[in-house]
């Protein structure tokens, strides 16, 4: 059923509150609703109501969630990474469906029901990882939406055939074009940006780069980036994922590059990540700039870590800034839904009239209380229906 009747819950802003669902999406919030008796009835108990939980960055056909644990014995050079899971994933026979599949429950029973998720190609494996996930998101298709990003991990210019290969992913159904170090890896920034950007115009899909390049370097292939944003009128449709630049060059060349990232509404994907300088959330809030959350890898060849709760995303983000008042806390929490919808384009998003009815209930008295606490989720309801019970699976 996409009826229910919410009774007994605080709204974020600790009003309490009804809330009545019709064919998937909210109708009404407010005090002492009621519905006809064939509408299904779930009492919250006084539990903090919040929006689902969007991740916006990870890499789901990566992960070894659900199985033995992989020894990770790779040495630290970003290429070593590369190349040590792509011969990982080529000798095991990886299976991005299944894998994929697994970790896109463990989020929803964590509350999260919006995913974008980067999904390698190259000219090993070609399309085999998106044709995985996308079995995935057609499975759990009304319980998760999944969007994909074509996204070679092993650079674009460097492996000859690649370009064909993204533009085969995107005129598959893949979302959006995924980029990569366009000065590190390919080593030559205005090709690799040229190919990228004419890709992305050809199928009309936004863009999502991975720029982990540091200081001035990620500074300069920045401004490429911005350049061409500005020149193909891509404002709104480009997000820069990491930007570890923008935590490593000076304040003046900061706040030059935070205005031009706000006036093109370009967003901005922070891991915050403790080993790397990373955007600051306060200066991107104060220059107008979108910044949201994401996980990166969760537990695959990259990193043993992560996990797929994105209130645990949200404390380190909070960690990471120095965000210890309440309000502060609630910026750390913005960026793992509101902002995270708003930077991917996931439509419908929040608690008002019209959304699509993505609902999560916490013990908790406030927002920033089930950030720190990392409350635990009672009920999920995804499009309607509730999905995880005390995070166990409440359908099959």
């Amino acid at each position: 059923m996409t009826d229910l009747l919410l009774k007994n819950v605080r709204a974020p802003q600790g009003d309490a509150v009804d809330v009545l669902v019709r064919n998937g999406r909210i109708r009404q919030i407010g005090p002492r609703l009621d519905a006809e008796p064939a509408v299904a009835v779930e009492d919250g108990g006084g539990a903090l109501l919040l929006p689902g939980l969007v991740e916006g960055h990870t890499h789901l056909d990566k992960t070894t969630w659900d199985s033995p644990w992989y020894v990770n014995e790779v040495g630290s050079a970003l290429t070593d990474r590369i190349h040590n899971e792509r011969a990982w994933r080529a000798s095991t026979g990886h299976d991005a469906a299944s894998h994929s599949r697994a970790l896109a429950m463990a989020f929803l029973r964590e509350g999260a029901t919006r995913i974008r998720t980067h999904v390698d190609i190259d000219t090993d494996a070609g399309l085999r990882h998106l044709d995985g996930v996308h079995a995935t998101r057609r499975e759990l298709a009304g319980r998760v939406e999944i969007q994909t990003v074509a996204f070679p991990q092993s650079g674009l210019l460097v492996r000859p055939g690649t370009a064909e290969l993204l533009d085969e992913a995107l005129a598959q159904g893949a979302d959006v074009l995924g980029g990569l170090d366009p000065s590190a890896i390919d080593r030559d920034p205005a090709r690799s940006l040229d190919v990228l950007f004419d890709l992305a115009g050809k199928h009309g899909k936004p863009v999502d780069i991975h720029l982990h390049e540091p200081g001035e370097l990620g500074a300069f292939t920045l401004d490429l980036i911005l350049d061409r944003t500005q020149a193909l009128g891509m404002n709104g449709k480009v997000v820069i994922s990491h930007a570890f630049c923008l935590g490593g060059v000076d304040a003046k060349r900061l706040d030059g590059l935070l205005k031009r990232l706000a006036a093109l509404d370009v967003a901005l994907l922070t891991t915050a990540p403790p080993s790397r300088p990373v955007p600051s959330v306060r200066a991107c809030r104060e220059a107008g700039v979108t910044i949201f959350g994401g996980n990166d890898g969760i537990r695959d060849t990259w990193t043993p870590y992560g996990n797929p709760d994105m209130l645990a995303r949200a404390t380190l983000i909070g960690l990471r800034n120095d965000l210890r008042r309440d309000d502060e806390v609630e910026w750390a929490f913005d960026c793992v839904t509101h902002a995270a919808a708003r930077a991917c384009g996931f439509a419908d998003y929040g608690l008002a009239p019209g959304a699509r009815a993505d609902l999560v209930l916490v013990d908790a008295s406030c927002v920033a209380e089930a950030v720190v606490k990392r409350a635990p989720r009672r009920l999920v309801v995804s499009g309607g229906v509730v999905v995880a019970r005390n995070g166990q699976d409440a359908i099959a």
